[in-house]
């Protein structure tokens, strides 16, 4: 079975072979769908506040 994993800030699926991985040293493991995703977690943003992710759509109540 394929491991399906879920994008760390956007909260999108990944497909098989597709994303990137980035490791920390404390081991936290990271997984980003696209380099957008991966930009706005270093540059320290907040996925709630960021309209276009799922925790986003939940925090303004576009979605359940």
């Amino acid at each position: 079975m394929v491991e399906q994993n879920v994008c760390t800030f956007c909260g999108a699926q990944l497909e098989p072979g597709t994303g990137k991985m980035l490791i920390k040293k404390d081991g936290t493991i990271f997984y980003f769908c696209s380099t957008k995703c991966e930009n706005n977690q270093k540059l320290g943003r907040v996925p709630r506040r960021v309209e276009w992710t799922s925790a986003g759509r939940k925090a303004s109540g576009k979605k359940e």
